[in-house]
This record gives structure tokens, C-alpha cells and sequence, in this order.
């Protein structure tokens, strides 16, 4: 099978896995225990939360580590939310955020507060002048993802950053999808909370952490916890956060790589345009090379997905988180893509084992499959 859903998830990295491996035997102690094994467990991850600050360009204090993505973009949304909430109880999310944030932002409304939702420009980018008219006096926080997971737009977090700081208004960014092959250092400066997740940059699944600012108040989503100073509960994953941060260091951007096998992939497709309609941001400084995201014409994304498994590629048609739900993308949704053409989606993701004989063969099974499907009296003629 050739692997072409990066943007889901990843391997387990082999340097990861040892590492894992080895502080599950050597280091295996609860980090709240007093006794000697117990400190040295509380070392690791003391060193691997130093590690992973400079890699985000953070204080060491501010970081939490956590379940995942979804757990890191919870906790920043709610408690930026309620710790700002004697200022005004309104909340703005770009429409394309992660379902998590938007779970976390229903959660809120349930506790009195509203939630805006802004939409994308037709080039992916969130509309910075509906962001502006949506900022009321109420407004206490923010969130944009840096870098969107169906179509890999890169989000302007900074010029997001002049138009919110001087009104007082918190910034989260979701930097699931970024980091790793983004410097999140970049936008660090920036924003007020950030997330990131292990298995997004082949570390162990059910680990992550997310950065808040020191200088704004943890409030937890259930009082009463002690791990992680009072922010979360559970046993520390001392094993899975210090194979993350290993992964983490590992990671290796090679855009030129990434930026090569866009090129390919897209010139063999570009001639059927007819077949095919991209959904990218001009600019590569707003582009992720390794997400391509794309509408099949005159076929659904999930049956184009499934023949293309059936012939050995595998793909998506969007979030991994959204999969199996009877509607349109998210990202197709902000962009105001109908429907109808919104059910043709599909996502294509490069990664360590991409090269440009396999992306040649995508290219050409796709294009296959499209044209047959076009061809075809109705779209499932083609299984």
C-alpha cells in the first residue's frame, strides 16, 4: 500500500519507539511519587518540556502535555475563555477549525457564551475583513489554525495577531497540522495558546501538549486534578511524551522535496483540468506543499477513495476526525463550496516514504479513476 495520508497520521518513528521502550523500563515511575523513582520519572519529563519549549519558541513553564490535539485545543479554548470571561463571554473560531474547538466553543455556549464563526476567502484564507466586523467589545478570544488540515493553507496568524492584541482579545492557534513541517517559533511571538500533537510527526498516538501563556490563568476543565500542575488529570505519559519530543526533534521540513512532488503530481493532472478543481492558495508563502486538496468532478471523494485503495493508494477525503460523517468538509463549508461539488473532495498527503515514482502512480491511478468516472453512468459504475 502506498501511503499517501500523512496529514491524518503517521508512523511511529524507530528512534521513538526505542526511546518509549526504554523509559517504560528504566524510568518507569509516577512523577508525583517522593521516592527516587519517582524523581527520576519526574526528570525526563521535566527535560522533555524544556526540550519541546525551544522547539516552539516558548516558555518552558507554559507547556502541558496532554492526550492529543483534541484534549490540547479543549483546554486552551475553554480556559482562555473563562479566564477572561469577566471582560465578555464572546468567542470567534474560523469556520474551519478542528471539530475539537468547535466541541469546546458548544461547551462554552452552554455556560452563557456565543461563538462567531468566520468564513474562508475562495483561496483558503480566513476572511481577515469579516474577522474584523465580527470583534465586538464582548469579544475575549480567538482561534485560527496555522495551518489547515484539508487543504494546507497556511493561515496569517500574525496580521490576525495586530488586528486582535491591541484590543485585548487572547489568540489560539492550532498547530496540529504545522508543526513539523512548519517553524511554529514563527508565530510563538504572536499568539497566547498554542497545540500540537505527537502522532502528527510520527511519535506514539494519545500524547500531545499545549502551550498557554504564563501569564494568563489555567483554569482547568475539571477541578480537583493534581498531574501537570492542576490543569489536567491522569498518570503522566512519561514514555509517549519523551518519544514525542524525540520525534519532534527528528522532524525534518524538506520542502524542496514536498515542494517537488506538488509540482509533479499537479502537472500530470493538469491535463484533465476538466476533471479536476484545486483548492490551494496562490502564494506559496500560504501553502502547505504537502496537502493537495481537490474536488473530483462527477464523482463522490469517498468512492474515488475507496478505487483507490482498491488499486493500493491510500487517501482521504478530508479530516480523519470528520470521516464517516453524512456531510460536507469543513473547510469545503468556509469556502462556501456547494454541496453537490463539496462531495468530491479529497485529500492527498506527501510524507517520509513520498517519492516521485509513487506520486507519478497516484497521479496516473486518480486521473484513471476520474475519467472512468466521468465517463461512467453513475458514479459507482466505476467499482
Amino acid at each position: 500500500m502506498h501511503y499517501f495520508d500523512y496529514a491524518a497520521t503517521t508512523p511511529l518513528r524507530e528512534e521513538a519507539a526505542s526511546v518509549y521502550v526504554s523509559v517504560s523500563q528504566q524510568h518507569f515511575g509516577n512523577t508525583t511519587s517522593l521516592h527516587d523513582t519517582g524523581g527520576a520519572a519526574q526528570n525526563v519529563l521535566a527535560h522533555s518540556r524544556q526540550q519541546l519549549s525551544v522547539l516552539l519558541g516558548v516558555r518552558s513553564e507554559g507547556v502541558y502535555f496532554t492526550s492529543g490535539g483534541t484534549e490540547s485545543n479543549t483546554l486552551a479554548l475553554v480556559s482562555l475563555a473563562e479566564s477572561a470571561k469577566n471582560k465578555g463571554q464572546h468567542i470567534i473560531l474560523s469556520a474551519a477549525e478542528h471539530p475539537s474547538l468547535h466541541s469546546a466553543a458548544a461547551y462554552l455556549e452552554g455556560q452563557g457564551f456565543h461563538t462567531t464563526l468566520i468564513p474562508f476567502t475562495t483561496k483558503g484564507i480566513i476572511d481577515l475583513q469579516a474577522l474584523e466586523e465580527a470583534i465586538t467589545e464582548q469579544t475575549t478570544v480567538v482561534s485560527v489554525q496555522h495551518c489547515n488540515p484539508e487543504i494546507g493553507t497556511i493561515q496569517p496568524i500574525r496580521s490576525i495577531s495586530e488586528l486582535v492584541k491591541p484590543k485585548g482579545i487572547y489568540l489560539h492557534s492550532d498547530c496540529v497540522q504545522s508543526f513539523g513541517k512548519l517553524s511554529v517559533r514563527d508565530i510563538a511571538p504572536y499568539i497566547d495558546s498554542l497545540s500540537v500533537s505527537s502522532h502528527k510527526v510520527h511519535g506514539p498516538k494519545g500524547v500531545g501538549a499545549v502551550y498557554l501563556d504564563p501569564r494568563i490563568r489555567a483554569v482547568p476543565l475539571f477541578p480537583g486534578a493534581t498531574q501537570e500542575k492542576g490543569f489536567r488529570g491522569g498518570t503522566v505519559n512519561v514514555p509517549g511524551i519523551a518519544a514525542f519530543v524525540t520525534a519532534a526533534e527528528m522532524a525534518n521540513t524538506n520542502e524542496a522535496k514536498y515542494l517537488a512532488l506538488r509540482s509533479l503530481f499537479m502537472n500530470i493532472l493538469s491535463t484533465h483540468q476538466d476533471l479536476f478543481t484545486f483548492y490551494t492558495s496562490p502564494r506559496p508563502s500560504e501553502q502547505l506543499p504537502q496537502i493537495i486538496g481537490l474536488c473530483a468532478k462527477h464523482s463522490e471523494g469517498q468512492l474515488i477513495m475507496l478505487e483507490l485503495n482498491r488499486r493500493g493508494f491510500a487517501v482521504s477525503t478530508g479530516s480523519a476526525c470528520q470521516v464517516g460523517q453524512q456531510q460536507s468538509s469543513m473547510t469545503m463549508s468556509a469556502m462556501n463550496i456547494p454541496a453537490h461539488l463539496a462531495k468530491g473532495f479529497v485529500r492527498i498527503s506527501f510524507g517520509e516514504t513520498s517519492t516521485s515514482e509513487n506520486v507519478t502512480q497516484l497521479a496516473k491511478a486518480l486521473l484513471e479513476v476520474a475519467v472512468l468516472a466521468h465517463t461512467a453512468q453513475t458514479p459507482i459504475d466505476i467499482l
